[in-house]
């Protein structure tokens, strides 16, 4: 079993529609605090962000952020965190992150969480890293996405062992427990195509 120490939470800055994703949110930011797991994330106070930071934060976790200049009034930093990183591009933002932490978590989100996610998942296929990596996956949000994935694998496109790769659950504290159980998936090597019969 690995300790897991610092995960790097991705999220939507945004509450969502739905309120599961914040409660989902504040859930994961407790179930961090209390395995005294260090949160990791895009240093807003808005939306899913905020929320799974402030519930950290209250329950006596450590939370470091990571900023970019131009969205620190846009996503209003977050003013509690004793570690708010302010850097000048998302490229910049996104590597610290990865840099800090040693496992990835994707909560429901918009188009930044799903770059961030994929960005994690594609370093895991080219063996960049081997951390695991996570889906809290809050009321089916991302069931399409995973269907498509598979479609994604039975059309080889996919290298990647995404079952041992990426965790899927809907509960916080399972999630974590197969994080912490996880071991590092295979990767296939790519296999030539014969060229099509004129």
């Amino acid at each position: 079993m690995r300790a897991l120490e610092r995960v790097c939470v991705f999220c939507g800055s945004s509450p969502g529609r739905d309120p599961a994703y914040l409660h989902a949110a504040g859930a994961l930011g407790s179930a961090l605090a209390r395995r005294g797991v260090t949160l990791i994330y895009g240093g807003g106070s808005l939306g899913l962000m905020g929320a799974v930071a402030d519930r950290a934060l209250s329950d006596s976790g450590k939370v470091v952020g990571v900023i970019t200049r131009q969205l620190l009034d846009k996503e209003v930093a977050h003013g509690r965190l004793s570690d708010l990183r302010v850097v000048d591009t998302m490229h910049e933002r996104k590597k610290m992150m990865a840099d800090l932490a040693d496992g990835f978590i994707a909560l429901p989100g918009g188009l930044g969480t799903l770059d961030e996610l994929f960005e994690i998942v594609t370093w895991a296929q080219l063996r960049l890293h081997a951390s695991p990596v996570g889906i809290l996956n809050v009321g089916g949000f991302y069931d399409g996405l995973l269907g498509f994935l598979d479609r994604v694998r039975t059309d080889g496109f996919l290298r990647l062992d995404l079952e041992r790769a990426v965790h899927v659950h809907s509960d916080p504290e399972r999630l974590l427990d197969a994080m912490i159980a996880h071991r590092p998936a295979e990767v296939r090597d790519w296999q030539r195509v014969p060229p099509a019969a004129p």
